[in-house]
């Protein structure tokens, strides 16, 4: 028994030696430079100064959110249909949520810029009707869409993953008993799947809240988000202390809601026969 636990530390070293590394060693930095000045010297000032990025947290926030709704409104169907679907029906539609995640995450945001600009293609789908052109680039609406657009497989894969595990019998009988589909979807397959429903909430919220490269490039600037902040304060003004007090902001946030999900994933994991 001894032997097996000293193999199983043995095993397990390489691990903790990168978590340390690569994990706990930059966020001690990012705690050090947020308390510290340029000189080294121990203060508050960058964490009392946060009080004027309020206005680009909460604009964060609540455009992460509606983002995260809307990938649930959209990903909850889709999962659902890909969990009805034949066997190669579900490896069709899998592939086809996966083919964007091959191509890099800039070359996507930056070619939604084609489609939305004024002379882009969906203003020319308009103006071949004889209305428009609209403006649909640089607005709020734009940088959601990119991030729905980018975020989106994270909400359906977490979501398919609890369905295909479903005991179809279960809907059987909640049908044989008098359910009908609104009433089976209400009472059986969305709380059995409600773990991978927070799943996908958290996978898409994370980094949605924490994004920049979208902001810049589909709200044209305008809409200052705390990633903008932080990659601002590291990029232009070099003030690291600064950025760092402001990345450690969003981690305790993010940790926050992470802690929620989790227990609220674990009460309905719980609630599972």
């Amino acid at each position: 028994m001894k032997k097996n636990a000293i193999k199983a530390r043995l095993l397990s070293a390489p691990y903790l030696v990168w978590a340390a590394i690569f994990v706990v060693a930059p966020m001690g930095m990012v705690v050090y430079y947020a308390f510290t000045d340029r000189s080294g010297a121990f203060t508050l000032d960058n964490v009392l100064s946060l009080s004027a990025y309020g206005p680009a947290l909460w604009r964060s926030v609540s455009y992460a959110a509606v983002a995260t709704l809307f990938c649930l409104l959209i990903a909850y169907p889709l999962a659902y249909i890909m969990y009805r679907s034949s066997a190669s029906a579900q490896r069709l539609l899998m592939m086809l949520c996966m083919l964007p995640m091959w191509m890099n995450f800039l070359i996507r945001t930056y070619s939604w810029i084609a489609i939305l600009a004024k002379t882009g293609l969906l203003n020319q789908i308009f103006n071949a009707f004889g209305v428009g052109p609209f403006r649909f680039i640089n607005t709020p609406a734009a940088v959601i869409l990119g991030m729905v657009y980018n975020f989106l497989p994270y909400m359906i894969m977490p979501i398919y993953s609890v369905m295909s595990k479903l005991n179809y019998n279960l809907i059987e009988a909640a049908e044989d008993l008098g359910c009908n589909g609104g009433q089976v979807l209400r009472r059986v397959i969305l709380p059995l799947t409600m773990p991978g429903v927070l799943s996908g909430i958290t996978m898409v919220f994370v980094p949605s809240v924490s994004t920049f490269y979208i902001s810049q490039k589909l709200g044209g600037g305008k809409f200052f988000l705390i990633g903008d902040s932080i990659e601002m304060q590291f990029q232009s003004a070099y003030n690291y202390n600064l950025g760092a007090a402001l990345s450690l902001v969003l981690m305790l946030m993010i940790v926050v809601c992470m802690i929620v999900m989790n227990h609220f994933a674990a009460d309905e994991e719980a609630m599972l026969p």
